[in-house]
């Protein structure tokens, strides 16, 4: 009989990366995806005859399917990656980070609930973002640092964590809550710094800048928090929350110039390639920061990929992978959003 993991967003970029190390792990997996504009099925392309995978559309808002889902596969876990996850679309528009990242909790806790009565065998792990600490300045947050989002976006992932723990406190669900660092990696919307800068060093345009390019993220190659979900999966204590991060920061023109620097060994850069500051994002944080000493010291778990490592696979994926780009509508990498 097959024991079951389920992963919600899981034709996004974390959730995809995710799926694949699972099914390496030798597990099966029911991929739970609504398919919205971040979704995409050119990540799994070599899973779809793999018969320890499936896909189901659905909505996590959808609960009474999640019901029937979760009532036929009886998953050991539930990991929710499911969730709007760009600032600048948040800003233009809040109503579907609510919907999606709070209403989509809530049904998917009730769901879940309804399910741990009858299964006791199960957890879930809720997968959410740095960003819910807001902006540090200095030093590092740790698990107990208050949350204090200043985005929309970063606002609804800290509601979704809150509904989870009032769920861990009042309802005695078995589920844990992560927080990770800006990821990048192989299969990223270009929405997003790093595969938007590869897709504009590919195709001889300007590299946009926000601001002044000072603003610093801590970097987190995405299989390394996937590893991190693992461990957490097989050995986190249930209730708690678990900082997943490199403990390295860079701020943006950094990154611009290692992607640079990297391009130029492998293809000929045009010469409109040039950093383009262009005005900077309404309540733009300047620093993201994790202390994630918890689960290095309780779960043994660190980074394997160094961020140079990390870039060097990150841009020749995307070169050998150019069609992912076209299974992207353009103005979806090109448009910019967020400018009030």
């Amino acid at each position: 009989m097959k024991k079951y993991l389920i992963v919600t967003g899981g034709l996004g970029f974390i959730g995809s990366n995710f799926i694949k190390l699972l099914i390496n792990k030798k597990y099966s997996i029911i991929n739970i995806d609504k398919i919205s504009y971040s979704s995409n099925f050119y990540n799994l392309r070599d899973l779809s005859k793999n018969k320890n995978y499936k896909f189901i559309k659905c909505d996590i808002n959808n609960k009474k399917k999640l019901i029937k889902i979760f009532n036929k596969y009886k998953p050991l876990c539930i990991f929710n990656l499911a969730a709007e996850t760009h600032v600048d679309r948040s800003i233009d528009s809040a109503k579907p980070f609510i919907k999606n990242n709070i209403e989509g909790v809530f049904n998917l806790l009730e769901a879940f609930k309804k399910y741990y009565n009858k299964n006791k065998k199960t957890k879930l792990i809720h997968v959410s973002t740095d960003e819910v600490y807001g902006d540090i300045l200095r030093g590092r947050t740790s698990e107990r640092y208050p949350y204090k989002p200043s985005s929309p976006y970063a606002a609804s992932k800290a509601s979704s964590d809150h509904l989870v723990f009032s769920y861990i406190r009042t309802y005695g669900i078995p589920a844990i809550i992560t927080n990770c660092s800006n990821n990048y990696g192989p299969g990223q919307h270009p929405e997003k710094l790093i595969p938007k800068l590869i897709y504009n060093i590919l195709n001889n345009l300007p590299l946009p800048i926000y601001g002044k390019g000072k603003n610093s993220r801590e970097w987190i190659f995405v299989t390394d928090h996937c590893e991190a979900l693992f461990k957490i999966f097989k050995m986190g204590k249930l209730g708690e929350f678990y900082n997943i991060g490199s403990n390295k920061n860079y701020n943006n023109l950094e990154m611009t110039k290692k992607i640079l620097t990297i391009a130029k060994k492998y293809i000929t850069v045009g010469n409109k390639v040039k950093i383009n500051f262009i005005k900077d994002r309404p309540g733009h944080d300047i620093r993201y920061a994790l202390n994630s000493k918890k689960i290095s010291k309780d779960l043994n778990w660190k980074t394997s990929t160094n961020l140079q490592q990390g870039l060097k696979k990150t841009f020749l994926w995307y070169i050998s992978n150019y069609k992912f780009f076209k299974s992207i509508n353009k103005k979806q990498i090109t448009k910019r959003l967020g400018n009030l």
